[in-house]
C-alpha cells in the first residue's frame, strides 16, 4: 500500500493529490519534494507523445520513469524522495535526491519492508520492534546526530543521498547514482571562476522561484543568506519577504546585520527574538526529529520557520555555503593542525604528545583543555585528527562516564570510521577538498539538512537551498581549494563572486553562525528543566552512563568549573527522545 499527506506547492487542485497513478494504472507514486525543472521536462515528454492531466511535477516523475526507468534520476533537478510501484515488474523503486534535502527511511527485517518520510510512521506498524541500535548511540554522542545510513533503531535505516533502492521478491538492493567529485580542478583565472560562479548561483536562485504559493527567504545577515536575498531581489519585481531570528544576548544576535541587508534590498522584513521560550518547545522538537538530535540551533530554526510560515509557504535559505566554500572556523583550525603535522616529525608527535595531552587535560583551564585537544589530534594522521577535532564528547570523558556494561557491548566499535571512510573516498589528494567532501557527506546531510527539513516541515514550510543545487556543488568542487580557503580567508571565491552585489562589511565581518547561548540557558532558563529530564528514570541515560559521573559533570557546569554545554545538551535531547518514543 502507498499513503500520502500533502503540503500543496504546485497545482493546488485535486489533480495533484497523491498517491498518483499513470494513465494505465500500471505505475503508482508517492512523493515528497520539488522538481524545479519539471516544466522543461514536460515539454520534452510532450514532444515524445506524452500527455498530462495536471500541472504538477509528480505526474512528470511518473512519465520520466516510464521513459527512462531508473535513469530518470539523472534528469531530475530538485529535492525529493519518492517511491514508485511498478505493477508489471512487481517492484518498488525508492529514490532520494542527490544532496539529501528530503528524508527517506525504511525498515527491512524478516521479509517485511516498510518505508516512510518519518520514522514515527514506521513505528506504527506492529511488526516493528522498538530496539535501540547501540552503535548509533555511540555515533550520536560523538557526532551529535545519527549519521546515515543508521537510525537510532535497529532494522530501520536511512536511504543515503544520491542513492536509489529496489525492493522485489529477491530482497532489496541499493545503488548510488550521483556523487560530487573533486577530481577535475578548474584552470580558469580567479576572475573567470568568480564570474561563472555568480552566473550559476543566479540560475539556481531563479530556478527555485517555481511555486503556486507565496515565497520568501531566511536572512541571517551572513554572506550566504544575504547573497541569496540579493539575487532574489534582482529577479523579483515585488519586495522579497525576509525573516530573521535574534537573541537577547548580543554575542549571538545577528538581527542588526540582517536588517542592513533588508534595508539595502528593500525587502519586506520581519524579525523575532527568542526570549526564554526554549523549554516550551523542546519536547515537541524531540517528537519532530524522531531520534536524538543535538544541534541546539534547531531552536531558532524552528522559530524562524514559524515566523516565515505566517507570510509564505516557501522560503529560500543560504545553506551549503560553508561546506562548499570552506566557511566554518574548524577549517582554519584544521589548517593550523596540518601545518604542525608537516613541521613536527611523526615520531615526536607520537612519543611525546600523548603524555603532554593527558597532563594538560587534567588542568582546570580552557586554554590547557584546548591545548590538550590539539596535542591529542596531532598524535594521529589527518583523517582521524579531523574526526577528533570535531567530536565534542572527548574520548577520555566518554570512557569516564559510560557504564561498564555499555563499554563491553561497544568494545571494538570505532565511530571514527564514518569520517575516515568519506575522507578517503574523496576523489582527490588535496586535504581541504577531502574534509569538504567529508562534511558534505556527513555533517551537512546528518545535521544541517535534517535540522532545516524537520523544523520547517513542523511548521508546514518548504525550504529551498540554491547553494545546494547539484550544479552549484559540482562547479564548487572543481574550484581549487586555495580559492576557497585563501591564506586564512574563508569563502574567498564566494566573496569575490558576491563583491558586486553585497556590501563589503557583510562579506568580511566575523562569522557568528546560527548559534544559541547554550551554556547560559543550561545554567538559568533551562536549568531545572534539563536537570529533571537528564536524571529522569524515563530518560534512558542510566542504560548507557554512570549517573553519579553525570551528576559531577552537571555540577562542574553549574559551578563554572568547566563548560559542558554541548555534552549536557546531547544528554538532554537523548532523554527527551527516549521519553517520547521508548519509555
Amino acid at each position: 500500500g502507498l499513503g500520502h499527506r500533502r503540503l500543496s506547492i504546485l497545482d493546488l487542485s485535486e489533480l495533484g493529490h497523491q498517491p498518483m497513478a499513470s494513465g494505465d494504472k500500471k505505475i503508482w507514486i508517492t512523493y515528497n519534494g520539488e522538481v524545479y525543472n519539471f516544466l522543461s521536462l514536460r515539454k520534452k515528454l510532450e514532444q515524445k507523445g506524452y500527455s498530462f492531466r495536471s500541472n504538477c511535477d509528480t505526474e512528470i516523475i511518473i512519465a520520466m520513469y516510464q521513459e527512462y526507468g531508473y535513469q530518470c534520476l539523472d534528469y531530475l533537478e530538485g529535492m525529493f524522495s519518492f517511491a514508485i510501484w511498478d505493477s508489471e515488474k512487481k517492484e518498488l523503486f525508492l529514490a532520494r535526491d542527490r544532496i539529501g534535502k528530503k528524508p527517506l527511511f525504511y525498515y527491512f527485517h524478516k521479509n517485511a519492508f516498510i518505508f516512510a518520510s518519518e520514522i514515527k510512521c514506521i513505528l506504527q506498524d506492529p511488526v516493528v520492534t522498538r530496539k535501540i541500535n547501540i552503535e548509533a548511540v555511540v555515533d550520536y554522542f560523538k557526532y551529535l546526530y545519527v549519521p546515515d545510513p543508521k537510525t537510532i533503531y535497529e532494522n530501520i535505516f536511512k536511504l543515503k543521498p544520491g542513492h536509489y533502492l529496489i525492493c522485489n521478491s529477491k530482497g532489496i538492493q541499493e545503488q548510488e547514482y550521483w556523487d560530487v567529485s573533486f577530481a577535475d580542478q578548474s584552470s580558469q583565472s580567479e576572475d573567470d571562476i568568480a564570474e561563472e560562479l555568480l552566473a550559476i548561483l543566479k540560475d539556481s536562485v531563479k530556478k527555485r522561484f517555481v511555486s503556486d504559493v507565496p515565497l520568501g527567504a531566511f536572512l541571517s545577515g551572513g554572506i550566504d543568506s544575504s547573497g541569496v536575498v540579493a539575487l532574489m531581489a534582482e529577479e523579483k519585481n515585488a519586495p522579497v519577504t525576509t525573516c530573521s531570528i535574534g537573541f537577547d544576548s548580543e554575542k549571538y544576535d545577528e538581527v542588526g546585520f540582517a536588517r542592513t541587508i533588508a534595508e539595502k534590498f528593500k525587502t519586506d522584513h520581519h524579525e523575532f527574538t527568542v526570549k526564554q521560550k526554549a523549554a516550551e518547545i523542546l519536547p515537541k522538537l524531540a517528537y519532530y526529529f524522531d531520534e536524538p538530535f543535538a544541534d541546539a540551533s534547531s531552536v531558532p530554526t524552528y522559530y524562524v520557520s514559524k515566523l516565515a510560515k505566517q507570510r509564505v509557504t516557501v522560503a529560500l535559505s543560504g545553506d551549503g555555503g560553508d561546506e562548499n566554500f570552506a566557511g566554518y572556523a574548524k577549517y582554519h583550525l584544521d589548517n593550523i593542525e596540518n601545518t604542525f603535522r608537516r613541521l613536527i616529525p611523526r615520531c615526536i608527535r607520537q612519543s611525546l604528545f600523548p603524555s603532554m595531552s593527558n597532563l594538560f587535560f587534567n588542568i582546570n583551564s580552557t586554554f590547557f583543555r584546548k591545548a590538550s585537544t590539539l596535542l591529542n589530534t596531532l598524535v594521529h594522521e589527518a583523517d582521524y585528527g579531523f574526526y577528533l577535532s570535531n567530536s565534542d564528547f572527548e574520548q577520555r570523558l566518554w570512557q569516564r562516564y559510560i557504564s561498564d556494561d555499555f563499554a563491553k557491548k561497544i568494545s571494538g566499535y570505532d565511530p571514527s570510521e564514518i569520517t575516515r571512510y568519506y575522507y578517503n573516498k574523496a576523489q582527490t589528494e588535496d586535504h581541504i577538498s577531502k574534509i569538504l567532501y567529508t562534511d558534505i557527506k556527513s555533517y551537512l546531510v546528518g545535521d544541517i539538512l535534517v535540522k532545516v527539513d524537520r523544523m520547517s516541515m513542523a511548521n508546514s514550510l518548504e525550504v529551498r537551498a540554491p547553494i545546494l543545487d547539484h550544479k552549484v556543488m559540482e562547479f564548487a568542487a572543481s574550484i581549487p581549494s586555495r580559492l576557497k580557503y585563501n591564506n586564512g580567508e574563508k569563502k574567498y571565491i564566494l566573496k569575490k563572486a558576491f563583491e558586486k552585489i553585497l556590501p563589503h562589511k557583510t562579506m568580511y565581518r566575523k562569522k557568528m553562525g546560527f548559534s544559541v547561548p547554550l551554556a547560559d540557558w543550561l545554567r538559568s532558563e533551562l536549568k531545572d528543566f534539563s536537570r529533571h529530564h537528564i536524571f529522569s528514570s524515563q530518560g534512558g541515560l542510566d542504560i548507557f552512563f554512570q549517573m553519579p559521573q553525570l551528576e559531577k559533570l552537571w555540577q562542574e557546569h553549574q559551578e563554572y568549573t568547566r563548560n559542558h554545554a554541548t555534552i549536557l545538551w546531547a544528554l538532554l535531547q537523548f532523554s527527551l527522545w527516549h521519553k517520547e518514543f521508548m519509555a
